[in-house]
């Protein structure tokens, strides 16, 4: 059966910017689904091309709101550590239960396919001898990584023959976007270099990253949508290339070598218990006629010099709150937009 109306929750975030063009593109109607948390962010004009847009807090969604959907891909919630650590009961409420609530009501208004997207936090500290597949022990660290795996595991007993699940582990996203973070690593290292030609790291830079260009990203959803529903039925797949494991040391000579003169320096002073080195070889293998990864670090590197020169980031920008999560949300409650349960305020 073919998938044509294709629900994108989150769409107005760092990701779902990407993917909604790259869906209408391809020739796919896109519904967007977003309460709009970020949606005064953006720092260039964009245009997305949907059949509908549903401003909503996924906490509320119902069955009519999923009704004529063919596929959700699930991306909306809390989007990082620092956000779920600022209240761990709403990352629940939020991460988890509306993963949850949405799967349900999809499952009960007819959507053939539902693509929840993880996260490679979920296998938390493991050992970086030898890259762990998705088989590998689960050690979610974090609020975010607990709600990450605590919805896959619940989405696992919720797939049947006709509502196909599929679970996808992106490594840590990096690349532009119309509503661009600077809040996740190498965005920011390149963002340093950028603006005060000095990139400073607090650790020793020795904890591994797996990273994922945003766009490989949307093109393993992408593939979730095209592929037959025995590939990927209840199988999870780590999003990422052949190469994508890097030291925090690696991604900032990475950054540095970009910007000629930057200063790079190392203090040690906070030690990251994070680190994780993750195999890409399933999904490169099974879904190989589908997902073909085209983006590596030295690439996006250009990739956001020229972006940053676009939207003319400097000072004000880099240090601001439009492209660090955290800081937009906390904002946003200061003002009264958002209430202490996240919610939007009726003005």
């Amino acid at each position: 059966m073919e998938l044509k109306n294709i629900m994108v929750t989150g769409n107005l975030g760092y990701i779902g910017n990407v993917l909604v063009p790259i869906l209408a593109e391809a020739g796919y109607n896109v519904v967007g689904y977003d309460i709009g948390y970020y949606d005064d962010c953006l720092l260039l004009p964009t245009e997305q091309k949907l059949a509908k847009q549903i401003k909503k807090d996924i906490r509320d969604v119902t069955v009519e709101d999923l009704k004529g959907i063919d596929c959700v891909l699930h991306l909306a919630g809390l989007s990082n550590d620092p956000l779920g650590e600022l209240n761990e009961s709403l990352t629940e409420d939020i991460n988890y239960k509306g993963t949850i609530k949405l799967a349900e009501c999809a499952k009960e208004a007819g959507v053939k396919r539902f693509i929840f997207t993880s996260s490679q936090s979920v296998y938390g500290i493991s050992d970086t001898t030898k890259e762990i597949d998705e088989a590998g022990k689960k050690n979610p660290i974090t609020a975010y990584a607990k709600a990450k795996w605590n919805s896959e595991c619940v989405l696992h007993d919720m797939c049947s023959d006709d509502f196909t699940i599929a679970y996808l582990r992106p490594a840590t996203a990096y690349g532009a976007s119309p509503n661009q973070r600077l809040d996740i690593v190498f965005n920011q290292f390149v963002a340093y270099a950028f603006v005060e030609n000095r990139i400073e790291i607090k650790s020793d830079g020795a904890p591994w990253r797996p990273m994922t260009h945003v766009k490989d990203i949307c093109a393993a959803f992408l593939a979730c949508i095209k592929a037959p529903k025995e590939l990927i039925r209840n199988e999870a797949f780590n999003v990422g290339t052949s190469d994508n494991n890097f030291t925090v040391r690696m991604l900032a000579e990475t950054a540095q070598k970009y910007v000629p003169g930057t200063s790079l320096t190392f203090t040690g002073e906070h030690t990251d218990s994070r680190s994780y080195r993750v195999s890409s070889e399933k999904i490169l293998t099974r879904l190989a006629d589908y997902y073909q990864p085209e983006w590596n670090i030295e690439k996006g590197a250009d990739e956001l010099m020229n972006h940053y020169k676009e939207i003319g980031l400097d000072e004000e920008i880099f240090k601001g709150w439009k492209c660090t999560r955290l800081k937009c949300i906390k904002k946003k409650v200061d003002e009264g937009v958002l209430d202490t349960e996240l919610r939007m305020v009726e003005k």
